[in-house]
Order: structure tokens, then C-alpha cells, then sequence
């Protein structure tokens, strides 16, 4: 059998530094409806997490993209949009209506997302800019044909 050589490297996933690696990554699991990657589930029996949470993957069901979450000693929020400290990245998240977008902001808003930025009646790309309970924006807008 013969395999092609690939010419650039494919993503091996995302990571994004935290000072509490579990709870930024509880945050994700339930906004985007991801799974642990086997060995990193949180204890359920009380016992102390086996890697101290310090390094949390989870994985998208429905594709091959990986969240992970590291633990940082001290991590300073980005002050976006502007300010002395900007953000490096970060992430966008789609829907396909105006109602998935309302219905996503308020699950954002339940799990400790809080909003930068309201553009739900932009007619041309309605999106909100949100900050995660670390601090890290990130954007739910509707999808638009490309």
C-alpha cells in the first residue's frame, strides 16, 4: 500500500492556558458538548484528580478537533478590545439561525461566559464576543454561506 507524503502538518489541537485547567475545561465540554479524552475524566468518588487537572483534553464527537487546557501559574486576562494586554487568538463558533444564536448566548451566559461584545442584530453577521470564565474571548455568530 502506498501512502502520500503530506506536505504540511494537520492540527493536532487547540490549547489554551488557564490558571484552573479542570474548570476552563468543564466550561468548554458543556458549551460545545465535548467529551473527555479517556483519562482525563474529573474523579467522581472524591478522590484527588490522577494528573492534578494540570492538562485537560477533550474531544469533539462529531469531528476530529481536540481542546486541551494546561494549568498556568498566573495567567493576566487579555483586555479586549484594546489595552495593554491583547489577545494572542481566539475562538469562533457558528450557528446556523438568529434563534441557535440566542439560544447558544444564553447557555454561554449560564455557564460563566460574559459578554465583550453585542452584534446579535448585526444584519449581515450577527455575533456576540464573549469572555470565558479565564478570561480567553471567543465568538458565537451565525453562519454565513462562504
Amino acid at each position: 500500500m502506498v501512502t502520500s507524503k503530506r506536505l504540511t502538518p494537520d492540527i493536532r489541537q487547540v490549547v489554551l492556558d488557564t490558571e484552573d485547567a479542570r474548570s476552563l475545561a468543564e466550561f468548554y465540554r458543556e458549551l460545545l458538548g465535548l467529551h473527555y479524552r479517556a483519562g482525563d475524566e474529573p474523579p467522581t468518588d472524591g478522590s484527588p484528580d490522577v494528573n492534578g487537572g494540570d492538562w485537560v483534553t477533550l474531544l469533539d464527537p462529531a469531528s476530529s478537533w481536540r481542546y486541551a487546557f494546561q494549568q498556568v501559574a498566573h495567567l493576566p486576562e487579555p483586555t479586549w478590545p484594546e489595552g495593554p494586554r491583547p489577545q494572542m487568538m481566539h475562538l469562533d463558533f457558528a450557528v446556523d439561525t438568529v434563534a441557535e444564536l440566542a439560544e447558544q448566548h444564553e447557555r454561554a451566559l449560564g455557564l460563566g461566559a460574559r459578554v465583550l461584545q453585542d452584534r446579535s442584530t448585526d444584519a449581515e453577521e450577527p455575533l456576540y464576543v464573549y469572555a470565558d470564565p479565564a478570561g480567553h474571548p471567543f465568538c458565537i455568530f451565525v453562519r454565513t454561506s462562504p
